[in-house]
């Protein structure tokens, strides 16, 4: 029989305790929930906006975002999930946070789309620890007659990022400095 001293007791918590904080979503429905997120959100970008299916046929990868949340007092704040897809089959999934100061309050959600057009720009994205948005990056604004203001600048930048579905108090939203890490749903 083991006898169970002070040592092996703690050493058998703490190695329990670990594990029970590495919670990292096997066997839960995170991913799936973000899939048919993703889903819908892909779904109307590409009937309201038709000229987003081709970017995204032109798109080496894309990274959709389907609710960011943004919410500021003085200090703000977002968040969300999503996936990237290649060729439409998701291949990871992201979480995407900011934080903001400064003379702000209100409360918005948005979804957004990162279309990383070239091979590089998507394996940069893939390999960093924690990917944060650039300044190369493109702002594709589609207009009220529901096209994509897509010109030949926009298309030839590695990165074009597409923000829509805005609804709250918060007028415009940016992805300035928008941190994306990988995650396990």
């Amino acid at each position: 029989m083991t006898q169970f001293t002070r040592r092996n007791l703690l050493v058998l918590g703490g190695a329990g305790i670990g594990l029970a904080a590495c919670s990292n979503g096997i066997g839960s429905n995170g991913a799936a929930e973000i899939d048919a997120r993703v889903d819908s959100t892909r779904d109307y970008l590409m009937s309201t906006y038709p000229s987003t299916k081709d970017l995204e046929n032109k798109a080496a990868g894309v990274l959709y975002m389907p609710l960011m949340t943004e919410a500021s007092f003085g200090v703000g704040g977002s968040y969300g999930r999503g996936a990237l897809r290649i060729h439409n089959a998701t291949v990871d999934y992201y979480s995407a946070a900011s934080a903001s100061l400064g003379f702000q309050i209100g409360a918005q959600q948005y979804a957004h789309a990162l279309f990383f057009m070239t091979q590089d720009a998507l394996a940069d994205f893939r390999s960093a620890s924690g990917w944060a948005m650039r300044a190369d990056a493109r702002y594709a604004l589609p207009d009220r007659g529901g096209s994509l203001g897509t010109d030949t600048t926009t298309s030839l930048s590695p990165v074009i990022a597409l923000v829509f579905g805005q609804s709250g108090l918060i007028a415009g939203a940016s992805l300035a400095g928008t941190k994306y890490t990988r995650i396990i749903p």
